[in-house]
């Protein structure tokens, strides 16, 4: 199954406890999200990156608890992320946790594809139970 829409996020920076050395940052930041379209939801949880001092070279590490509605089914998923850059040219995985799917979502599979495109974001949702 598959479905799509748009969501907004917002990142805001939080107290970590590694600092970056040798010209790398590393952060932690605070993730809220408000999905639209087929998956109707909101989302919240936690990223860890670190920037390289050479430009489009970047990690990040995310988990994120999406709570709504999916193609008319109530309940919770968790999503983990692992994203790379290399000089611009991006990887990015998301994927639901095995297990965590409550309410009607229990058992939930899938992976997420994201596309921003003049500031707006976009998602792709493969699915399955």
């Amino acid at each position: 199954m598959n479905a799509k829409g748009q969501f907004e996020v917002s990142l805001k920076p939080i107290d970590g406890y590694a600092q970056g050395k040798h010209g790398n940052n590393l952060g932690r930041m605070s993730i809220d999200k408000t999905f639209t379209g087929d998956l109707d939801a909101t989302s919240q949880g936690e990223m860890l990156s670190a920037m390289t001092s050479t430009q489009g070279s970047a990690g990040y590490v995310a988990i994120e608890q999406v709570e709504g509605s999916l193609a008319g089914k109530q309940g919770s998923f968790v999503l983990q992320h692992f994203g790379t850059m290399d000089k611009g040219e991006d990887n990015l995985i998301l994927e639901v946790v095995a297990d965590s799917g409550t309410g009607e979502l229990a058992g939930i599979k899938g992976s997420m594809k994201i596309d921003i495109k003049e500031g707006v974001h976009f998602y792709q949702f493969d699915y399955e139970f």
